[in-house]
């Protein structure tokens, strides 16, 4: 095995495991800061959960690994062993970046420092010829859409909730509610693990494809079912280990929420992540969860959203593709230099 081989697996899977430890908790924040889950609960519903979507969706539907490993292209040098560098140095630079998010409580999107990444070290070979623009238009639909449907979504279906329930037993509804969001977060979980769990397996296949161990067949690649459960069980210890400070961020410090406002989040969010994974669009998940939490505490007033909390998380969404990026560029070239 070789040593480029041994590098980039390791990057890979360090990729993920943060990938779990800093983005998968999203799913199931809500349910802890409602008293729905405990936080032990949680976690290992999210482990479990990850693991399933990232393992069954693929089967199926491997559309967003697809567009995640023709994004760019590192083969502008025609050199194979300058591409294992590049690709290399992406994926160090989204550890670095995830894990300074991660320090500071924040909840950046790994999907936006994947894709940044990505781009960035890719330029750093052959500047924008290397990026694939008509792929690059799914990530900025997937960006529109999150904001929108997330925001939006969490707003209308707390609407309609209230207007549905408004003379319903109040025990009852709670119960009902309670139920629903167990089962909504669990949704969230798995739909994470088919949209992030996709994307980092089709780095993964880039990785063997530039190590000669992978082919492409026609737009994409064949996804070895070894490789979905590698990934879908680093993802899960990931999340096992360092959950806890991203629930507090966003489920416990952004909005209060109330059990069905929880519900709410939770099911909006789902119906999101599940309409883009059939799609093949690649969203953030941590953007469509924080956004309709957001819709959620805006249907009931404005004050319920804490938006010191939310200015922090743009801040960071917004920082993340040009500074993600421009680490990645200056990583590839330093790379590209030593070895």
């Amino acid at each position: 095995m070789s040593v480029a081989l041994v590098v980039t697996v390791t990057l890979v899977m360090g990729v993920i495991f943060v990938n779990g430890w800093t983005d998968a908790p999203n799913a199931i924040a809500t349910a802890v800061s409602t008293k729905v889950l405990k936080p032990n609960t949680a976690i290992g519903i999210a482990v479990v959960m990850n693991f399933l979507g990232a393992l069954i969706m693929t089967l199926f539907n491997a559309q967003v690994a697809e567009t995640i490993s023709n994004i760019v292209s590192f083969e502008a040098q025609g050199q194979v062993g300058v591409a294992k560098i590049a690709l290399a140095a992406s994926l160090f630079s989204i550890v670095v970046w995830a894990v300074s998010a991660w320090y500071f409580g924040i909840p950046t999107s790994e999907s936006h420092a994947l894709i940044a990444g990505l781009t960035g070290s890719a330029m750093a070979l052959g500047g924008l010829d290397a990026v694939n623009g008509q792929e690059w238009i799914k990530v900025i639909i997937g960006l529109v859409l999150s904001t929108i449907l997330g925001f939006g979504g969490g707003y209308l279906v707390t609407k309609l909730v209230s207007f549905l329930f408004y003379n319903a037993s109040r025990r009852k509804a709670n119960k009902f509610f309670t139920w629903g969001q167990a089962i909504s977060a669990a949704a969230n979980a798995f739909l994470h693990g088919a949209q992030d769990g996709q994307k980092f397996m089709g780095v993964f296949m880039l990785g063997l494809y530039y190590n000669g161990l992978a082919e492409k067949t026609g737009n994409g690649f064949v996804i070895p079912i070894w490789v979905m459960a590698l990934c879908s069980l680093t993802m899960g210890i990931g999340t096992s280990i360092g959950g806890m400070r991203i629930i507090k961020s966003v489920g416990m410090d952004m909005v209060k929420l109330e059990t069905y406002q929880g519900f709410c989040a939770d099911l909006s969010t789902a119906i999101c992540l599940f309409f883009a994974s059939i799609f093949g669009i690649p969203v953030s998940t941590t953007h469509t969860k924080t956004t309709a939490i957001m819709g959620v505490g805006a249907s009931k007033r404005i004050s319920s959203v804490d938006w010191s909390i939310v200015k922090d998380m743009i801040s960071a969404w917004v920082l993340t593709f040009p500074g993600c990026g421009l680490i990645a560029y200056i990583m590839a070239k330093v790379f590209v230099a030593i070895f």
